[in-house]
């Protein structure tokens, strides 16, 4: 049996203006974690990741579910995947309108022969599985696009290892903000969310940047191919052409942690038995 262990991330970005916003969010960042890793404990990996991106995006100072960034003409456009490293099958949504928590759709459609779905076919999808219609634009939402404010934050992720040695990686997103209608994010795809019976690798950052880099699959492909996951992070974070704004956590099946990131700002927890550690 294995000690469980739970890394989340709340996304990548610019540093914070203030040490009153470092505290506030960290203990968002601690309450989320400390509560998913009950999950863990009860449940396995798959399910706890699933629970702590839940809990990520129903929390509107985050960049995913509720409060996201609004693409170009105002309107929210999310996308979530997930990834069961045992059967190292991934499924995903892409683009989904007005569902609060995209993650529980890429759940349910890790079960299904078809597992990515985007716009409409990912809404009418959610409202078979009873998930209702939910305005996701915030106050504080709307204002950032009015004034064309970004975020500090990016997508959200967690990566978990449980008592039974399995893997599991779920990442979710609002996009970059401002985007082109339609414009499609990493997320929904296994570039930024992946997960073997090795490793379980969650990304963050531009979404271009990240495709441009293979980022987690690299990662992921490095790791089968005999490195040890600090050492495969290490490589290809080196290798990332310089100006992109990318980051990852991960979580090896021997219970090792990693988190790295080009941009100032890595926001991330991880839990292990009673011991926590925060950014």
């Amino acid at each position: 049996m294995s000690q469980p262990i739970l890394i989340i991330h709340g996304g990548a970005g610019r540093r914070f203006e203030s040490s009153k916003r470092i505290a506030k969010i960290r203990k968002k960042i601690s309450n989320i974690l400390k509560s998913a890793y009950k999950k863990l404990a009860r449940t396995n990996s798959l399910e706890a990741v699933t629970y702590a991106v839940k809990l990520l995006e129903d929390d509107p100072e985050f960049n995913a579910g509720t409060g996201s960034q609004l693409q170009a003409d105002g309107h929210a456009r999310l996308s979530a995947s997930i990834m069961d490293g045992v059967r190292q099958r991934f499924a995903g949504v892409i683009n989904v309108e007005k569902i609060k928590n995209p993650i529980l759709v890429a759940r349910a459609l890790l079960e299904k022969p078809d597992r990515v779905l985007s716009d409409e076919g990912a809404f009418e999808f959610a409202k078979r599985l009873g998930l209702k219609p939910h305005d996701l634009r915030t106050k504080t939402a709307l204002k950032r696009w009015k004034k064309r404010t970004e975020t500090k934050m990016d997508t959200v992720g967690a990566c978990a290892l449980d008592r039974f040695g399995n893997l599991a990686s779920a990442t979710s997103t609002g996009g970059k903000g401002f985007e082109m209608p339609g414009r499609v994010s990493d997320t929904g795809m296994p570039i930024s969310n992946f997960a073997t019976l090795e490793c379980a690798v969650s990304a963050t950052g531009i979404g271009e940047d990240i495709m441009d880099e293979g980022l987690v699959i690299k990662i992921a492909t490095r790791i089968s191919d005999g490195l040890n996951i600090r050492e495969a992070f290490d490589k290809t974070f080196r290798e990332i052409k310089r100006g992109r704004k990318m980051g990852a956590i991960g979580i090896s099946s021997r219970g090792e942690l990693i988190w790295q990131t080009t941009t100032e700002t890595l926001i991330y927890g991880w839990q292990k038995g009673k011991r926590v550690v925060l950014f």
